[in-house]
């Protein structure tokens, strides 16, 4: 059980832990953003906690909630982490942004876990948070013109996206190999070799 660290964290914290609970071997404390770095410095380097392996990251989309205060805040990202040494686990939560996204920035948690390079590019990528001081900042799912973070719950459904050319290698960067189209006996099996059943005959 990991009661012993939400013991830590407010004693080593105090107000910036806004909340917590604990259920069921569910340990969960809510920080202030400005001390999102900070709780990761201490999760990570306090050697009666030891989390060494972050486990998942990811933004959770509250579009209704009110913003008002620190617990206030749209989006909630939130880190799983475990200590091997220890076998213990927690869950540590903050909240940023408005209705509209305004303020949804984090300090990047790369240079203590450095895993989180690619989750944290996720959640950037999918929900819109930004992570400062991160390495390298882009999307890692969608393609650089992508509109929008689809993982938001005011992202419609339906929206269309911009189509773009196909990329040279000097603006890749790399070589880019594309597939040559099908042949006509290749790809879906109903082409001319298996005719739909309803096509008329010729």
């Amino acid at each position: 059980m990991s009661q012993l660290v939400l013991d830590k964290l407010k004693a080593r914290f105090g107000a910036a832990i806004l909340e917590t609970h604990a259920q069921h071997g569910d340990d969960t404390a809510l920080v202030d953003p400005a001390q999102w770095r900070a709780v990761g410095e201490f999760l990570r380097r306090d050697p009666a906690l030891d989390f060494d392996m972050p486990v998942d990251l990811c933004g959770v989309d509250y579009p209704n909630r009110a913003s008002a205060g620190a617990a206030g805040g749209r989006m909630e990202v939130v880190l799983h982490l475990y200590s091997v040494s220890k076998k213990h686990r927690v869950r540590v939560k903050t909240r940023v942004g408005d209705e509209d996204m305004d303020g949804a920035e984090l300090d990047s948690l790369v240079g203590i876990w450095p895993g989180l390079n690619w989750l944290e590019r996720e959640v950037f990528d999918m929900s819109g948070v930004r992570f400062r001081g991160h390495p390298d900042l882009r999307r890692i799912l969608m393609y650089p013109e992508f509109e929008g973070h689809p993982l938001q719950r005011t992202y419609p459904a339906d929206r269309t996206q911009p189509l773009v050319p196909y990329r040279t290698d000097q603006e890749a960067g790399m070589p880019v190999e594309k597939q040559a189209p099908f042949g006509l006996d290749e790809g879906m099996p109903f082409g001319r070799k298996f005719p739909h059943p309803l096509a008329e005959d010729n």
